[in-house]
């Protein structure tokens, strides 16, 4: 008896010396540039580059901060790692950028991205392509439910700082990349009810025209129909 007694003490010991898992770091909250603006750079560098300086809110539990910057004409990516929340890169002027902060701790493997906002640098240029349309659903990667007329809804979003946006050409297609334009769609309309084939994966982007002929593409999201 006394032994069993013992043991069960010994259980409840190691039991109560357990510690309490790591707590992952909360996402980031982005301050500034603001989205869908033209940021205001803090130093010219040389004619082809400026400095922008880039801030962020404080996230709990969170060591480092990783920056990252991506020019969404050619797709190059910039980062910076730093345990503050104020960072500045040298970025090409009249491009436009996006931008995200990466949380991490080196106590877990959790890293949450913050939201990812879209702005220009500017230069000398008097008129802007509209940013990329930002996907709203179907994300990437999912898995959709069909209604019962076999129709799922795409969705999405779009700016531009001439506030001039003519249309939206919508690509979609079971081939990567889509190259059947199923609609062109108005401004004042960014949501498209479509027909899709049950276990059958999709590929969808939008390109967005404006008054003077400028474009973006999205960019090619995939999703798989139920």
């Amino acid at each position: 008896m006394r032994i069993v007694v013992l043991f069960i003490l010994g259980l409840l010991l190691v039991g109560g010396c357990k510690k309490d898992p790591p707590k992952a770091p909360e996402v980031a909250t982005l301050i500034a540039p603001a989205r869908n603006s033209e940021c205001t750079p803090v130093q010219s560098t040389n004619g082809t580059s400026s400095v922008v300086r880039f801030n962020w809110m404080t996230s709990d539990h969170t060591e480092t901060y990783e920056l990252r910057v991506t020019n969404l004409e050619t797709g190059t990516v910039q980062t910076k790692t730093t345990s503050g929340t104020v960072e500045t890169l040298s970025l090409s002027k009249g491009m436009p950028f996006s931008w995200t902060v990466v949380s991490r701790n080196s106590k877990t493997d959790n890293a949450p991205s913050s939201e990812s906002w879209s702005f220009y640098n500017p230069g000398t240029q008097t008129s802007y392509a509209p940013f990329p349309a930002e996907i709203i659903t179907p994300k990437p990667g999912s898995t959709i439910f069909r209604d019962i007329n076999n129709e799922i809804t795409l969705n999405w979003s779009a700016a531009d700082l001439d506030d001039d946006i003519l249309k939206y050409d919508v690509y979609l297609s079971e081939e990567n990349p889509p190259d059947e334009k199923i609609v062109t769609l108005n401004s004042d309309i960014s949501s498209r009810n479509i027909t899709v084939d049950a276990d059958a994966v999709y590929y969808w982007k939008v390109v967005t025209t404006d008054l003077e002929g400028n474009t973006s593409d999205s960019g090619v999201v995939d999703f798989r129909c139920h």
